[in-house]
């Protein structure tokens, strides 16, 4: 795996990175998802100030992510619980 430098820009500032050549396509990816979510925020309310638009943009990807995260746990769960029921039935039925 090699490291490269790229440069970044979110919200107006550039950022110099060091990364995985393979992670780049994310990178860049992620870094213009937050800045079309910063110029959809700013065209729907009335907030000027960067600092409010970053905040705003990351409580909304926080949120989703811990909702995704919770909806895994609760396949998760719900794949245990199917596997546990199909072994009790079974069980029952060899009785």
């Amino acid at each position: 795996m090699s490291e490269f430098s790229i440069n970044v820009t979110i919200a107006g500032r550039t950022y110099p990175l060091t990364i995985e050549r393979e992670e780049e396509e994310y990178i860049r990816k992620a870094s213009q998802t937050i800045n079309d979510n910063i110029k959809q925020l700013q065209n729907n309310y009335a907030v000027k100030d960067m600092q409010d638009l970053l905040a705003m943009t990351a409580l909304e990807y926080s949120s989703d992510l811990i909702v995704k995260k919770g909806s895994v746990e609760q396949d998760k769960i719900s794949e245990k619980l199917e596997t546990l029921n199909q072994k009790l039935t079974n069980y029952i039925d060899s009785l």
